[in-house]
């Protein structure tokens, strides 16, 4: 098991105020998201547990795309990973981030 944590500062938060959501499933060999509010309205972290080791340096640039795309000031978040690909990373990302904005 690798566990990866990267934290970012972003220009705004995230607009909503659900207080958190999750995304995904990790039975299904993808991965599980929990999205939680709990940040200052400018941070961001994102924690990682995935089986598959050595890819520190594709997830730190999904995350950076992902923040850089959907500001996600304020969130905490944590990432169960079953062996998703990067692209469905992404996709997971933006929908949590989705969730949390309604």
């Amino acid at each position: 098991m690798e566990s990866l944590t990267f934290r970012h500062t972003t220009k705004k938060p995230l607009p909503g105020s659900v207080p958190n959501a999750i995304t995904g499933v990790v039975a299904s060999g993808n991965l599980e998201i929990l999205l939680e509010r709990v940040l200052p309205p400018d941070a961001c972290e994102v924690a990682i547990e995935t089986p598959i080791a050595g890819y520190g340096p594709v997830w730190e640039a999904v995350v950076a795309d992902f923040v850089a795309r959907a500001q996600p000031g304020g969130l905490r978040i944590s990432i169960n990973d079953g062996g998703a690909r990067p692209d469905t990373v992404s996709l997971r990302l933006l929908q949590g981030a989705r969730l949390m904005e309604a």
